[in-house]
Formats: C-alpha cells, sequence, structure tokens
C-alpha cells in the first residue's frame, strides 16, 4: 500500500518536472508538512514547509526525473504512520543526483500525506 503512494508520489514529481506545475505534488503533502534538505557544503539544513514555492523548484528543473530506492519501511502508530529510509536519484540534464532521505508519513482521514522529509545529498 505505502510502496504505491511513494510511487504515486514520485509519478507526481515527475509530471511536475514536465508540466511545471506543483499541486499534484502538493496533493500529498500533510499541511503541517516540514522537510529538511542539506548538502556536504553547510553545517545546518535548510527547512521548508507546506507553502513553499514548488513551482519555482519545478521552472529551474528542466530535463529531470526523479526516483526512490525503499531500504526499509517501518510502520508506527498501529500503522497511522510509516517511517521510509531510501535513496532518492534526481536526474538532471543526464547527470544524476543522489541523496539519503527519511520521509515520514500519516494516515490523516483515510488519505496518506507525506508529515516530514529529510534529505541530505550525498555530495
Amino acid at each position: 500500500m505505502i510502496k504505491e503512494i511513494l510511487n504515486d508520489y514520485f509519478n507526481a514529481w515527475n509530471e511536475g518536472f514536465t508540466s511545471k506545475n506543483g499541486d499534484r505534488i502538493r496533493a500529498y503533502m500533510s499541511k503541517s508538512f516540514v522537510g529538511y534538505w542539506a548538502h556536504s557544503n553547510i553545517d545546518k539544513p535548510d527547512p521548508y514547509y507546506y507553502n513553499y514555492d514548488l513551482n519555482t523548484v519545478l521552472r529551474q528543473m528542466d530535463n529531470a526525473e526523479k526516483s526512490f530506492e525503499v531500504f526499509s519501511i517501518i510502520e508506527r502508530k498501529n500503522g497511522e504512520e510509516y517511517l521510509i529510509l531510501g535513496r532518492e536519484t534526481n536526474l538532471i540534464k543526464g547527470e544524476p543526483f543522489t541523496a539519503q532521505c527519511m520521509f515520514v508519513w500519516r494516515n490523516e482521514d483515510n488519505k496518506w500525506k507525506l508529515l516530514r522529509e529529510y534529505i541530505e545529498l550525498e555530495r
């Protein structure tokens, strides 16, 4: 079940790279969403929230594709949340950018929503 949601979520990203519209991506996010993004050249991750400007992010990405390899899925809170660890690959103009990721998905009103994400680029 949650693997299908993840697949649909990453398909929404790939559609967004083409359309430059983030509405379908945002539909997967909890209104309480917070994400953290970092890489080896910074000391503190940059947080972003539900209302961050997805369309600008998508417009910056030409010829891009996103994929995700699941390492582990842990059910918690009696199946109301999933903690997912894995590796994300963003292929941008043919160059792979990989990151280690942790996602927290929560069941909100019978819909799975992304509550938190932690993304650490491998570079």
